[in-house]
């Protein structure tokens, strides 16, 4: 494990538990991982579980997300995106209005229109509006300028990831790539992901042809590097690595500063939830939340 792939440290406020990302993000930039320690959620979806739509009591769900609004002193109610393993990217200042958004309802979501989205990544440039993913073994990426003067999150799982979930966010944040910053958060560890050849394939076939996201020319990179990322197994199968495709993808737009990568939700169970694990187990799982904002004024 590299030093950029260490565990990030806790950090907890009242019944909230989180993980602060270690990178290098530029002042007025805040970000964290929920852990699922703390909250109110009844197993199977105890405790901090924040996804409204997994079948948890709706008021736990509501109660869990005040807690962590007010524990980490956020400077408003996330977005939470409708999640559909695509690639379109929901651009907060555009879709986010202050008379548009409305007060949340009772599982912590804009009461108008935009709540039903379907996004798998949102992005913005204005302080006070909180990118907001969850997951429960799927890859959650944050982008953030150097300048700090944009931000994103990303839900990356391999479907996701090999449509251009990654190229679409960091082309919506209509920046120099090498200029961008990135952090890998919890995600299933390449020794739990087991995936059949189709999952390979769609990863091979991307990577040598067209997209249905904005490339510069050039960009087409080898097979090979993701080919890398898949381990045959004795049953036929493959083991993938999701951080390393992701890496992959960030290394083929040029985000040369790559960060995180360290988790396995499938593996730690009593800090993650874990869809492949929990699922089989009890029929259902939480999630996690993943956020970065821009902050109206910078903490010293």
């Amino acid at each position: 494990m590299s030093p950029a792939d260490a565990v990030s440290p806790e950090a907890a406020s009242g019944a909230c538990r989180w993980i602060i990302p270690e990178w290098p993000a530029p002042a007025g930039v805040r970000a964290l991982s929920t852990l699922r320690l703390g909250g109110v959620s009844a197993p199977p979806y105890a405790g901090l579980n924040l996804g409204a739509h997994v079948g948890d009591d709706p008021a736990a769900v509501a109660r869990n997300r005040r807690l962590l609004k007010m524990a980490a002193d956020l400077p408003a109610e996330p977005v939470w995106l409708r999640q559909v393993h695509g690639t379109a990217i929901r651009d907060l200042d555009v879709a986010c209005e202050p008379d548009s958004v409305g007060e949340p309802d009772s599982v912590g979501e804009p009461t108008s229109a935009p709540r039903a989205h379907d996004a798998d990544g949102a992005v913005t440039r204005m302080p006070g509006r909180v990118c907001a993913i969850l997951t429960a073994d799927c890859l959650p990426v944050l982008l953030s300028s150097r300048t700090g003067d944009r931000v994103g999150a990303v839900h990356a799982g391999w479907r996701g990831l090999a449509g251009g979930v990654i190229e679409a966010a960091v082309w919506a944040l209509d920046g120099p790539p090498a200029e961008m910053l990135a952090w890998l958060g919890p995600a299933i560890g390449p020794r739990h992901f087991e995936v059949g050849g189709e999952v390979r394939d769609a990863f091979l076939n991307a990577a040598g042809a067209g997209a249905p996201w904005r490339r510069p020319p050039g960009l087409d990179g080898p097979a090979a590097a993701d080919a890398a990322a898949f381990v045959p197994t004795a049953n036929g199968r493959y083991l993938a690595d999701l951080y390393a495709l992701a890496r992959c993808r960030l290394a083929r737009l040029g985000v040369e500063h790559v960060y995180g990568g360290g988790e396995c939700t499938f593996a730690d169970a009593r800090r993650y939830f874990s869809h492949r694990r929990d699922a089989r187990r009890d029929g259902q799982s939480g999630r996690q939340a993943t956020l970065i904002w821009i902050e109206a004024t910078p903490r010293r």
